[in-house]
């Protein structure tokens, strides 16, 4: 598959539909630079999945949102997944709904939409839109930052804590629209915020969700982040997420990869500061011909900066999953320390796990370490469980969710874990 072919749109033809939206004239202009770099950047060069073998025709198009007056004129089954405040919904190509507290809103704190944000918060945003993963990187995020629509806009002035977690919904209903949101948080100095994002959809269909999520956490900021993808499987999603963290900044990543179809992640965090710190904790279940590909990264630049990530995948039918841990440690970063876990369990003959990790250490004075398996379940423990009366299946079932759990039990809104829980049982058949 040639680069032409997987091209959505032409710079003109972005430039056009960005002062359709009233974009601001600086807005336009970056989209435009990204479609033309579009043009001679590659698909990025992925551990063990060839991409250029994934189906990228269905980017959509366009399409103008319709407002919702409530959350309960949302589709019945995607009703339970939001509260009535506090919460951002973007469906397809852009936001329908959004409300935010009067308690939250009286702090300073902004949480809108970014196409809103951007005309009415430039300030706020340009400073920092596309600076964590840049247009030039490779073809899909060129792509990205010319086509990305809706998204959500988080700022918390300094010394702010928000306590309540703020929500977002993306639903995909319309496999002829487009869907590529893009995620922004701004945490100043020692503020607090917790965000959470469910991305689903309904009905058939073939489409590429082509999304980005960019944190900048500012000195002694404490910003996390939970995000479950529940996908179809006429869905590809791609989706970037990185965190740059200054002094003694901490950033906290919870992910449950639950999509049908295929799926590729990476989850950055750029330890820029002394004291900065870092924890990624990543599910994922393979069914079916799934094709999966996770990343997780942390980067250390700064002094005594610390990294955790765990990674746990659980594949099932002919699903594939690579799963690379990549902890690099840069010159000058004495001190750091940086761990990582990854573990693939494969419950069919014919699944296919690859846990990768990798240590890039380029300074002495500092701690390392890894731990990866692959295999099945323990059958040991099975007849251990089974010689107290648990069945075969129960026993399987509970080990599974019990090698889930580090992760499940992180999801910082109840209704969420459940609803997490919930997709673990479907996609095993439980």
């Amino acid at each position: 598959m040639t680069t032409q072919t997987i091209l959505p749109v032409d710079s003109q033809a972005v430039a056009e539909a960005s002062k359709a939206r009233q974009e601001p004239e600086w807005l336009t202009d970056l989209r435009v630079q990204a479609a033309n770099l579009a043009e001679s950047l590659e698909l990025p060069k992925l551990e063990k999945t060839k991409l250029d073998r994934w189906d990228f025709s269905s980017f959509g198009t366009y399409s103008t949102p319709q407002s919702l007056a409530s959350v309960s004129d949302l589709p019945e089954q995607v009703k339970s997944l939001v509260n009535e405040t506090n919460i951002i919904v973007q469906r397809n190509s852009g936001a329908v709904y959004h409300k935010l507290s009067e308690q939250i809103a009286n702090q300073g704190v902004i949480f809108t939409d970014l196409e809103t944000a951007a005309r009415e918060h430039g300030d706020l945003v340009r400073p920092y839109l596309g600076k964590a993963v840049d247009a030039g990187e490779n073809l899909l995020t060129a792509l990205h930052s010319a086509l990305w629509s809706g998204g959500v806009f988080i700022y918390v002035p300094k010394n702010v804590n928000v306590e309540i977690p703020l929500q977002a919904l993306f639903l995909s209903d319309d496999a002829a629209a487009s869907f590529s949101p893009h995620v922004l948080i701004v945490a100043e100095t020692n503020s607090s915020v917790t965000y959470v994002e469910n991305f689903t959809s309904t009905g058939a269909g073939k489409l590429v969700q082509n999304g980005v999520t960019e944190v900048f956490v500012k000195p002694g900021a404490n910003v996390q982040v939970a995000s479950v993808h529940n996908l179809g499987e006429g869905v590809t999603d791609l989706t970037y997420r990185r965190a740059i963290v200054e002094n003694d900044g901490r950033v906290n990543w919870v992910v449950g990869e639950m999509n049908d179809g295929n799926s590729m992640s990476d989850t950055t965090s750029v330890l820029k500061g002394n004291g900065s710190f870092s924890d990624a904790k990543v599910i994922c279940v393979g069914t079916q011909d799934q094709k999966l590909n996770l990343t997780t990264r942390a980067i250390h630049f700064g002094l005594n900066s610390s990294s955790d990530m765990i990674t746990r995948a659980v594949m099932k039918d002919n699903s594939t999953a690579i799963v690379n841990g990549i902890t690099k440690i840069e010159k000058g970063a004495t001190g750091a320390n940086g761990q990582q876990t990854e573990r693939v369990l494969m419950l069919s003959p014919k699944a296919r796990g690859d846990a990768n990790p990798i240590l890039l250490i380029d300074e002495d004075d500092v701690k390392a370490g890894h731990a990866a398996s692959v295999g099945q379940v323990n059958q040991e423990q099975v007849y251990y469980m089974m010689s107290r009366g648990i069945s075969r299946d129960e026993a399987t079932r509970l080990l599974i969710y019990g090698f889930l759990a580090p992760v499940v039990s992180e999801i910082p809104i109840a209704k969420l874990e459940e609803q997490l829980q919930t997709m673990v049982e479907r996609k095993l058949g439980q």
